[in-house]
């Protein structure tokens, strides 16, 4: 038998998201070669912005796909273009993590408890509008690093707290770490949160077939709503803008409930909107809500940007982000 080739970034996130594919699949008799690549996300330290933000993470991959390197690549989903990739396709969506983002605070605290001006790390733009618009008086500043490297800023005391996805602590077994699990209602997730995106060659059909397996449909469901949104609002990695979508009961059936946040990184303006759509128009669902956003000045909040602020005294270099997409 010839082993499947599954492509991966080598940080221990990315390591442990691939092994839960590879271990899916060699439970249904499938013998699976890990391949690490490293991306230009990974080697740079710089913010997103100023290395080509989304999809620093992914290209190196798709490369490798296009090349034959590998045969598949496991990616976190948040981390994929808005757009389709030629000769590519997302093969399958397995089921989702805890979309939720988590506080780590130092002293057990939760948000509610940290004092005005306390500093709190996050290198997602998405994450500093909705905590600044929360009025809570935090020092938001801008962190890079891998989920380890943030949590030893609060250990040192670079910074008062963290915040960052549920999913990523439960998979590498630190969940512990979270001092709070943050409800959506005050910090919507970044698009695709806590999915895994595994996709191989569009002309691969008996790989295609195969990989289908580990779909999930209503996590797939889910993720073409939220992003369906960024696409019609044109928000890339630096945008702020947060989305949830979940399958619901409705009066004669399942449907999509989606929420969204676009907000300015100072928390100066915000729009939060929502509604219900038909399961099985996730991307129709999702384009009538980022209309309806941009009907009621979308536009004119993802434009306010806030006054470039100052980093933790602690540089983390290992690149482990928070970036929102969608699904082709």
């Amino acid at each position: 038998m010839t082993a499947l080739r599954l492509g991966t970034r080598r940080s221990r996130l990315a390591l442990t998201q691939s092994g839960t594919v590879a271990d899916a699949l060699r439970a249904l008799g499938h013998e699976v070669e890990t391949v690490e690549i490293v991306t230009e996300g990974d080697r740079s330290t710089a913010a997103l912005d100023q290395i080509g933000g989304t999809g620093v993470f992914a290209s190196a991959l798709r490369t490798a796909l296009r090349e034959k390197q590998i045969d598949f690549a496991v990616h976190s989903l948040k981390d994929l273009p808005t757009a389709a990739e030629s000769g590519l396709t997302i093969a399958a969506v397995p089921v989702r993590e805890d979309v939720r983002d988590v506080l780590v605070a130092r002293d057990g605290l939760t948000l509610g408890e940290l004092p005005r001006g306390a500093r709190v790390g996050t290198g997602s733009p998405r994450r500093e509008a909705q905590l600044h618009a929360l009025g809570l008086g935090l020092d938001v500043v801008p962190v890079r690093g891998n989920v380890e490297t943030r949590l030893r800023l609060v250990e040192s005391g670079a910074v008062d707290a963290v915040v960052l996805a549920r999913a990523g602590l439960l998979r590498l077994g630190l969940s512990d770490a979270a001092t709070e699990v943050l409800d959506p209602i005050q910090i919507l997730p970044a698009a695709g949160q806590g999915a895994l995106a595994v996709e191989c060659r569009a002309d691969d059909a008996d790989l295609r077939s195969l990989l289908l397996a580990l779909e999930d449909a209503d996590t797939r469901a889910c993720v073409r709503a939220e992003r369906a949104v960024l696409r019609e609002l044109e928000a890339g990695c630096i945008a702020p803008v947060g989305v949830l979508a979940e399958v619901v009961e409705g009066f004669d059936a399942a449907e999509l409930s989606i929420r969204a946040f676009v907000g300015a990184r100072d928390g100066s303006l915000e729009l939060r909107r929502s509604l219900t759509g038909d399961l099985g128009d996730p991307e129709g669902a999702g384009i009538r809500l980022a209309r309806l956003l941009i009907d009621d000045g979308a536009d004119v909040v993802r434009e306010v940007r806030p006054a470039p602020s100052h980093r933790p005294s602690e540089s983390p270099s290992t690149a482990q982000t928070d970036t929102p997409e969608t699904l082709q």
